[in-house]
C-alpha cells in the first residue's frame, strides 16, 4: 500500500482522497477545518495532528487549497518548514504561472522536489478516465507523483520541466471553457426569448461537443502556423453571424454584453483588414493590444 499525504479537504481535496482511498492508497490528511476530515477518516484516511504531521508521513504530498496565497500561509512556518526536505510537494491549487515558478523556487530552497498540477475537472469528476489533470516541473517528482496522480485522473500529461506550463494550460482550458459558458448562457436567453427549451439544447451541444473539439483543433493548428488564408469560415462571414446575434437581442429584448463584445472584436478585425482570412486571425488583433 502506497503512503500519501493530502492537504486541504474542500470539496475537491475530499474529492481528492476519496479516489485515492478507493485505489486502496494509505492516505494521511490534514486541514486547518478538522471536521472537514472526519467523514474522510470514517472511510479509512489518517488525520495527522498538524500540517507537519502531514508532510512528514508521507514522501509525497499533495496540497490543494484555494490558492497560492493560502498555501503559504500552511507551509511557510517555522514549524512546517524543516519537514519538506527529501520529500515531493505536489501543488494543486489555482494559480498562475509565474506563482508557479516562484513556489518552485521556494520548495527547492527547502529542499522539496516540486510539480505543479492544474485540475480540469470538477471534485465529481475525480477518478475518471476523461479527467485531466496537467504536470510540469521535476520530472523525477512527476515519476514519483505517477502512482497517485493515475489515481485522480485517467489523463495526466506532463508538460516538461518548465514549471509554469501546467498553469498556462490550466488557463487557457478555463479560458475555453469559460468563453464557451457564456456563449452557452447567452444561447439559453435566446431560447427563452423563443420560448424553447434550454436542456434540451444543453444536450444537443452535448452530442456534438466533437464537432465544437475538431474547431478548436483546427483554429490552434491555423494559428501556430500563422496560415490564415483560404478559410473554411472567414471573418467576413462570422461578422454577419455577430450582427445578427447583437440584431435578435435588440429584437427579443435580452441582454447584448456577449454578443456586444463578440461583435466589437469582429469589427476591430474587419477594420484591419483579416475581413478575408480565418476566424483564428483575430489573434493578431488581440495581440496589438497591450
Amino acid at each position: 500500500m502506497s503512503q500519501v499525504s493530502v492537504i486541504g479537504l474542500g470539496p475537491m481535496g475530499a474529492a481528492l482522497v476519496r479516489a485515492l482511498l478507493k485505489n486502496d492508497k494509505s492516505v494521511t490528511v490534514w486541514n486547518r477545518t478538522s471536521a472537514n476530515a472526519e467523514p474522510l477518516v470514517r472511510e479509512g484516511a489518517v488525520l495527522a495532528s498538524s500540517a507537519a504531521a502531514a508532510i512528514e508521513a508521507s514522501p509525497v504530498t499533495i496540497i490543494c487549497v484555494a490558492n497560492y496565497e493560502t498555501s503559504y500561509r500552511i507551509l511557510d512556518t517555522k514549524e512546517v518548514l524543516p519537514s519538506l526536505a527529501g520529500r515531493v510537494l505536489i501543488q494543486l491549487s489555482t494559480g498562475t504561472p509565474q506563482q508557479a515558478r516562484d513556489n518552485e523556487a521556494w520548495a527547492l530552497e527547502r529542499g522539496a522536489e516540486y510539480l505543479d498540477g492544474a485540475i480540469a475537472a470538477t471534485p465529481s469528476q475525480m477518478g475518471r478516465p476523461d479527467t485531466t489533470i496537467f504536470t510540469s516541473g521535476s520530472e523525477s517528482a512527476f515519476q514519483k507523483s505517477a502512482p497517485f496522480l493515475n489515481d485522480l485522473a485517467g489523463n495526466v500529461p506532463y508538460l516538461g520541466e518548465q514549471v509554469g506550463s501546467a498553469s498556462a494550460y490550466d488557463l487557457a482550458f478555463l479560458s475555453n471553457l469559460f468563453g464557451s459558458m457564456f456563449g452557452f448562457i447567452h444561447a439559453a436567453r435566446i431560447l427563452e426569448s423563443e420560448g424553447l427549451r434550454v436542456d434540451s439544447f444543453g444536450s444537443m451541444m452535448a452530442d456534438i461537443a466533437p464537432i465544437m473539439g475538431e474547431i478548436n483543433k483546427h483554429n490552434g493548428e491555423v494559428i501556430q502556423a500563422g496560415l490564415f488564408d483560404n478559410p473554411e469560415s472567414s471573418l467576413n462571414t462570422c461578422a454577419v453571424t455577430g450582427e445578427l446575434f447583437v440584431q435578435q437581442a435588440q429584437e427579443a429584448q435580452i441582454n447584448a454584453s456577449f454578443p456586444s463584445f463578440a461583435q466589437g472584436l469582429l469589427r476591430k478585425a474587419q477594420a484591419a483588414g483579416y475581413g478575408n482570412e480565418e476566424v483564428g486571425a483575430l489573434i493578431k488583433v488581440l495581440r496589438e493590444d497591450v
